[in-house]
């Protein structure tokens, strides 16, 4: 693996309470490998060269170690929204896993998006850093179905195996749940695949599902997708152009039906799908653990 230099990991983000409660951001590789034809992290705006291909960050560990040392406030640091942490080059390199050992030395707590059930490696970590702060995974799953995810993701786990580590790490009290995003206009839109997906959630233990019932399309990223398309979904290309022209954000044509379903479906289960409820839900105990703290002295 390649590296390259950085000058800083850990960012302050403004958008944590519309988005899981995050207050700092980290992106410990550069490039994903898992190929899924969808990926927005594709777009130009992002300035990622070689998209497919991992790249390490020179000192990652030590310059993150030092900015976690000097920042005033702690609170929920967020792993994988440009580029899946848990990369197949995670298990050589332990990027990842060395992140987390810090975020628990210094008290903070995780936010991790990911599709891979790499994972499940350090639930022993997850579980210490659980202890002391707040802890939320979001497994990305698109599809109830095993064959249509491997079409779409083809280089990481089935969503069979993803419904699996979801159940491993709820067993061991780590809040878990789905991000059921993007929803593929005319691929993944189906009401019966969304009533599969819920039921697979909560039979896995699920604590959550969101989503925002489209995908967002531009610059290369679009020109890839399309190419995908050609490949994989004869001549739904031509339905995207005709109903989509150039848009940004491409929101299924039955969205609300769907997002009705979703709903309906969530709280036949006790599933979560709201962002400020799961938010709430998630940093519950944490305020518990500090109110026995203070108790105590």
């Amino acid at each position: 693996m390649d590296f390259i230099k950085t000058k800083t990991i850990l960012s302050k983000v403004k958008y944590g309470d519309n988005w899981y409660g995050v207050d700092y951001n980290i992106n410990l590789y550069k490039g994903c490998p898992h190929g899924c034809i969808y990926c927005d992290s594709r777009s130009n705006c992002y300035h990622i060269a070689h998209f497919d291909i991992v790249r390490g960050k020179e000192n990652a560990l030590m310059i993150l170690e030092h900015e976690l040392i000097t920042k005033k406030q702690k609170g929920i640091v967020g792993i994988g929204a440009m580029s899946d942490t848990y990369n197949p080059l995670e298990i050589k390199y332990e990027q990842t896993r060395g992140a987390l050992k810090l975020l628990s030395k210094y008290g903070y707590g995780v936010s991790i998006d990911t599709k891979s059930n790499l994972i499940l490696r350090d639930i022993d970590l997850l579980k210490e850093i659980n202890e002391k702060n707040n802890v939320i995974i979001k497994f990305t799953i698109t599809t109830p179905h095993d064959t249509l995810s491997k079409i779409i993701e083809p280089n990481v786990c089935v969503s069979s195996k993803r419904f699996e580590a979801i159940k491993k790490l709820t067993e061991n009290g780590i809040y878990t749940g789905i991000m059921m995003n993007p929803v593929l206009p005319f691929i993944t839109d189906k009401e019966e695949d969304i009533k599969e997906l819920v039921r697979f959630a909560h039979l896995s233990g699920a604590k959550f599902i969101h989503t925002y019932m489209g995908m967002t399309l531009r610059e290369n990223q679009r020109d890839y997708y399309f190419e995908k398309l050609d490949q994989k979904f004869k001549g739904i290309k031509q339905k995207y152009i005709k109903y989509y022209g150039n848009s940004y954000e491409c929101t299924t044509p039955n969205a609300r039906r769907l997002y009705q379903v979703l709903k309906e479906e969530c709280d036949k289960y006790g599933i979560l799908y709201n962002m400020k409820d799961i938010i709430k839900d998630y940093k519950k105990e944490i305020r518990k653990v500090e109110q026995l703290t203070l108790f105590d002295k």
